[in-house]
């Protein structure tokens, strides 16, 4: 039987398609603690994704997605961590066929053989991770980013403050950085506003300026996330970064969380900033945009996933 379109936001929808998929874009509470359970990337972190996006999540396969308006995000990375190459060709042809959406954004550690000729944009990377519990931090790291903190007056907030939202600014203006990643920094306010997981670590100097800042998230069960980050050159203070970071080890201990999740490589300055703190690669990272250029909400989300 031919598979009948369908929009995954449309409560009419919920149930079993005519090709057997379980679609459920409502995902109860009890579905989001176990994805939170169960996640071991960022994107499976379901309050940060919809805080940034502004999709609809839903389950499929034990596989998490995200969708809204004429796109659709699938998280290649299945819940049970046992991927197969098989199960992602079955389930993304099948995603595609019964869906309407004009953009179909793709991550995970393949990108099926359906998706490989249709790519407008492709990428490669690994993900970061640093495991607390192996991880020894050189004394002369350790005591660079303590002698920052005599300098620093290190503050914990749910609040992205005027400061931040000025030093985000000065970052914009002084790095060359994609349209889309912009959007992600002007986004940050309303995100941890919005956000009960997330937490800004802020770095004052000694005459109350700041002088960087960390975005964080709590969310995940067994891990915390690196989301976004910036050091003012205004108000340099030398390794308030490698203060804030410090600062983010000890939040994630005191949560009782033995992972952080650094996000992707990116370049060769951010992958030695995080090998430097024993961060060390995790997973594969491919991602693929099928079917047509990226909208602003969509490319928000890469920007995203980018600097994490």
């Amino acid at each position: 039987m031919a598979v009948p379109s369908l929009r995954f936001g449309d409560s009419a929808r919920l149930g079993y398609n005519d090709d057997g998929i379980y679609v459920n874009p409502m995902i109860t509470p009890e579905q989001e603690d176990s994805i939170l359970s169960r996640a071991y990337v960022p994107e499976h972190l379901v309050g940060l994704m919809v805080a940034i996006s502004k999709g609809t999540p839903f389950l499929m396969e034990d596989h998490v997605g995200y969708d809204k308006d004429d796109w659709l995000i699938f998280v290649g990375y299945p819940l049970d961590r046992s991927f197969s190459l098989e199960r992602c060709e079955r389930v993304v042809g099948k995603l595609i066929e019964a869906s309407r959406h004009e953009r179909f954004w793709y991550i995970g550690p393949q990108v099926p053989a359906i998706l490989l000729k249709s790519c407008a944009e492709r990428e490669s990377d690994e993900y970061y991770t640093l495991d607390l519990d192996k991880v020894t931090v050189s004394g002369s790291l350790r005591g660079a980013a303590e002698k920052a903190g005599r300098v620093l007056a290190v503050e914990r907030t749910r609040t992205f403050r005027k400061e931040d939202e000025e030093l985000a600014s000065e970052l914009l203006e002084r790095e060359p950085l994609p349209p889309r990643v912009r959007e992600l920094y002007r986004a940050m306010p309303r995100y941890v506003a919005e956000s009960p997981s997330a937490w800004v670590l802020n770095g004052w100097d000694e005459k109350g300026r700041l002088s960087a800042f960390y975005v964080v998230d709590l969310e995940a069960k067994h891990f915390v996330t690196y989301v976004v980050g910036a050091h003012s050159k205004k108000h340099y203070v030398p390794h308030a970064s490698d203060r804030l970071f410090l600062e983010m080890i000890r939040l994630a201990q005191e949560s009782g969380k033995n992972t952080i999740h650094l996000g992707l490589g990116v370049n060769q300055g951010i992958r030695r900033f995080k090998r430097k703190w024993g961060g060390i690669p995790f997973l594969r990272y491919e991602f693929c945009e099928f079917a047509g250029g990226g909208g602003g909400t969509i490319s928000l989300v890469r920007a995203l996933l980018n600097r994490l």
